[in-house]
């Protein structure tokens, strides 16, 4: 195991929620196996092959929100929704091989008792608002079937509103009259919104209507790095208001650099115009990124943990960033 006798007693009380990773995508196009240690194929640990359940148990992990993603190129044709069903019975198939192992859960308190028992939580959040193909009944369907956040944007416009970059980006028209019926829905069907993709006007426009706490899944900030990806500093004290987090990307191209430095930057950026409970982690694994090097796969997890101490963060505000805040959202 990577990282310092510190950083595995760290992880020990405080097993990492990671708020974001595409894997079961791959699971449905190559029957990509979640029980079996991979390694990634590609140089650079490029596009993907990051996780799985040996390696996340070697890292520390306690559970993985896995976003569930629809591609209106591809998959208009067959229907958005019936590919993230897909998904999901990809991920239920998983499961019944080895339930002792995997568990797909919803609460605070089912991810805390998946770690007692050592298994690994598995949670379902939808990457953009197309998934549900105009119709806001499919929120409710798709809550039933276990899926806990959903993001408004992906890479193209939809019925809720615009990308921050993408097809059909229009940066200066915020949420639609859908888009809001959606918050309000999501936040009926205790299914969290996620801010992740979409532009800054429809961020601020939900955060004001929005009476549950929000998070952006996977971003950087555009505090610590000048990029279209990250977010500003208004629209993470928006997020925290309403009790939210924000989950920072192990991408070097957002991040600005690779390196664990640019990561740890990230979030003590948060930290700094927010507190301590607006960070968390947000890795984009295998989802088309290159990773930083030191955290192509979630082995790499215990060398963050010893770069945030050596930050000087004490372990009450890196439990926080690991686990802590997604935890409290999820109770909230």
């Amino acid at each position: 195991m990577l990282g310092t006798p510190e950083a595995q007693a760290i992880l020990a009380h405080h097993p990492i929620v990671d708020l974001h990773a595409d894997t079961l995508m791959w699971a449905r196009w190559l029957n990509y196996d979640l029980h079996a240690a991979h390694k990634p194929p590609l140089p650079r640990g490029a596009i993907g092959g990051h996780v799985d359940l040996p390696r996340m148990r070697e890292g520390g992990m306690g559970a993985q929100f896995f976003g569930l993603v629809s591609l209106p190129l591809f998959d208009g044709l067959r229907g958005m929704a019936r590919a993230v069903h897909e998904q999901i019975d990809a991920l239920d198939q998983a499961i019944l091989r080895d339930p002792k192992s995997l568990r797909l859960v919803k609460t605070a308190d089912e991810i805390e008792a998946c770690n007692r028992d050592g298994a690994i939580a598995a949670l379902l959040g939808i990457e953009g608002a197309h998934t549900l193909e105009g119709d806001l009944n499919n929120v409710a369907a798709f809550a039933r079937r276990g899926v806990r956040y959903i993001g408004l944007l992906h890479f193209t416009s939809n019925e809720a509103g615009f990308p921050a970059y993408g097809r059909g980006r229009r940066d200066s028209t915020g949420l639609t009259a859908w888009g809001r019926a959606l918050v309000e829905r999501c936040e009926a069907e205790q299914v969290i919104v996620d801010l992740a993709h979409i532009n800054r006007q429809g961020f601020l426009d939900a955060c004001e209507m929005a009476k549950k706490p929000l998070i952006v899944s996977h971003t950087g900030v555009l505090g610590a790095f000048e990029h279209w990806r990250n977010i500003d500093d208004e629209q993470l004290r928006a997020v925290a208001n309403k009790g939210g987090c924000v989950g920072v990307i192990f991408c070097p191209a957002f991040v600005g650099g690779d390196g664990l430095q640019p990561i740890v930057k990230h979030l003590k950026h948060i930290i700094d115009v927010v507190g301590e409970e607006g960070a968390a982690i947000g890795s984009d694994w295998d989802g088309f990124i290159v990773p930083t090097a030191q955290l192509k796969d979630p082995t790499g997890l215990p060398l963050l943990v010893d770069a945030l101490v050596q930050s000087g963060m004490s372990e009450k505000t890196i439990g926080k960033i690991l686990r802590g805040n997604i935890m409290r959202v999820l109770s909230d």
